[in-house]
């Protein structure tokens, strides 16, 4: 999952266009995108409109644990056609089995957004299948500001990812939220790929395609990928003037992965 583009849950008409974009995952979303008055049509309006975005794996988030609108928004995600459900500002690892034991069959995904939530990231994450960590929400409960480069939120952001090793599953990196920047984009995305996150949430169809860029291995990183392999099976040390061992073997071996390949 290198994109998860987010859709209001009251604007279900907005799933047509998304295969334009092509992004792996839609997000519908009943938390921040709605306004507190629209909250129960767009509940309703899951269940009345097939979740189709052509191909695009569709899940729903409900708002936080807590809430008042957390149990209903969970019962109509598991009614609705999605493929899984978004629990965001995840803290409470009891809570998130509870949701675990309620979306079997389906994606369970946690949003770490909050000092309690990157606190128990690990024992949230044995309950899940991705997750994500959000710095808007994280930078806000902590108290920080938010910096071009993030390193406000460096500690937080690598602590969630660790975590996310842990457990096995592979994790979204944070939002950009200047969405006419494309290069902040690509910056941030290259910095989250390098800390390694798996893909980048998108709150605008534009910054689909940047994602995508970034987190699917270039031309030249699969061609390097190749000659390490060579290398290990001609029993050769060095590649491009580089010495090789266990180690990159390992990091040629992820590249083909996520390019699709075997090695």
């Amino acid at each position: 999952m290198r994109s998860l583009l987010f859709v209001p849950a009251d604007k279900l008409d907005l799933l047509a266009k998304v295969p334009r974009w092509s992004p792996d995952a839609v997000a519908v979303d009943l938390e921040d995108a709605v306004a507190v008055a629209g909250k129960d049509a767009a509940r309703a309006g899951l269940c009345d409109a097939p979740l189709d975005a052509g191909g695009a794996t569709v899940l729903v988030r409900v708002n936080p644990p807590g809430t008042p609108w957390f149990d209903d928004d969970l019962d109509a995600a598991l009614s609705s056609g999605a493929a899984g459900v978004i629990v965001p500002k995840a803290e409470d690892p009891a809570v998130l089995a509870d949701v675990r034991e309620r979306t079997r069959g389906r994606i369970l995904m946690a949003g770490i957004e909050s000092a309690l939530g990157v606190v128990n990231s690990r024992e949230l994450f044995a309950h899940a299948d991705t997750g994500f960590f959000g710095a808007e929400d994280y930078i806000a409960d902590i108290g920080g500001r938010r910096s071009p480069g993030s390193l406000e939120v460096l500690y937080a952001r690598s602590q969630t990812v660790l975590a996310g090793r842990l457990a096995g599953i592979p994790l979204l990196d944070q939002v950009v939220t200047a969405i006419d920047d494309a290069e902040a984009f690509l910056a941030d995305a290259a910095a989250g790929r390098d800390l390694g996150f798996a893909g980048k949430i998108c709150i605008h169809p534009s910054q689909v395609a940047l994602a995508h860029e970034v987190f699917t291995p270039s031309p030249d990183e699969i061609a390097r990928a190749r000659r390490v392999l060579e290398a290990e099976s001609a029993g050769v040390a060095v590649v491009d003037g580089e010495m090789v061992d266990a180690v990159h073997l390992k990091l040629a071996r992820q590249v083909l992965a996520r390019a699709g390949e075997s090695s």
